[in-house]
């Protein structure tokens, strides 16, 4: 297994383990913001410790940093490939799933600062389960230990009202932009799954929300499971992590009847699966 991200290169070394090493860039400014990114990454997952939605770290190597290898990839590929079959009982866990990684990253002192599906991975932790670790810590903050990786999240995970500090309520924010993309498979202001076809695209879409969201005007997620949670994020409801776990803790149940239409991503959730809200 090999991969690349846009600054990185992802191997497969032997079974469950991967090195992550930094791709080499001629533009200086680049390469610096790439070495400043690795220096900071494992300092951070040393900061973090052993978590159960945090990516194993396993230590550095000559180039790169060593992980535990994720069954599945990232998320944003597997909504992308799998949307249709995911059921809204695993939605809502990855939604859990995702808040705590980061109540436990803030406990810690630390704000990731790039929240996106692409920084959590799916891993089968048991025969059956696939939960979400979070990774890619290297454009995170830890004041602590004056770490400082540079990075802001960009497009529909961004307000530009907090400004360009890392601070806790950015990871909160870009969390209901998270949530939002787990419980319908798109990012918010978009109905497509499919990637940008060209950067020009990106780009007018990033501007679009970028406006959309200083003026507050947000999706309708009024029939989403969960919705009143997303809105709490985007409108800075919650002050905390915690508090966005706790109100996920309290969202509701998944019960067993007849068939009707699925509120999370308008598709028929199936012969026996309704939402029952709280």
């Amino acid at each position: 297994m090999e991969a690349y991200g846009s600054t990185c290169s992802i191997k497969r070394i032997s079974p469950g383990i991967v090195v992550k090493e930094p791709l080499q860039f001629k533009q200086r400014g680049l390469a610096n913001k790439v070495t400043r990114c690795f220096s900071v990454e494992p300092l951070i997952l040393e900061q973090l410790g052993p978590h159960p939605r945090i990516v194993q770290y396993l230590g550095r190597c000559e180039r790169g940093i060593l992980l535990g290898e994720a069954t599945y990839g990232d998320l944003q590929t597997y909504l992308d490939d799998n949307n249709p079959s995911i059921t809204p009982i695993q939605r809502l866990e990855w939604c859990r799933q995702a808040a705590e990684a980061i109540v436990h990253a803030h406990n810690c002192g630390v704000v990731h600062s790039d929240l996106r599906p692409k920084n959590f991975l799916v891993h089968e932790t048991s025969k059956g389960n696939r939960d979400l670790l979070l990774c890619d810590f290297g454009g995170a903050t830890c004041a602590e230990l004056d770490l400082d990786g540079g990075c802001l999240p960009d497009g529909p995970f961004y307000n530009p009202a907090l400004g360009v500090e890392s601070v806790p309520a950015l990871d909160i924010f870009s969390l209901g932009s998270l949530f939002y993309t787990v419980i319908t498979g798109h990012w918010p202001y978009r109905s497509s799954t499919r990637p940008f076809s060209t950067i020009d695209e990106k780009i007018q879409y990033e501007r679009e929300v970028q406006t959309m969201i200083e003026e507050k005007i947000f999706p309708d997620v009024a029939s989403l499971l969960g919705g009143d949670i997303i809105l709490g994020c985007w409108t800075m409801k919650f002050v905390s992590a915690e508090e966005v776990l706790d109100a996920l803790d309290g969202v509701g149940q998944i019960t067993r009847i007849s068939s009707r239409p699925c509120p999370l991503y308008g598709e028929k959730a199936g012969d026996d699966v309704r939402i029952m809200l709280e």
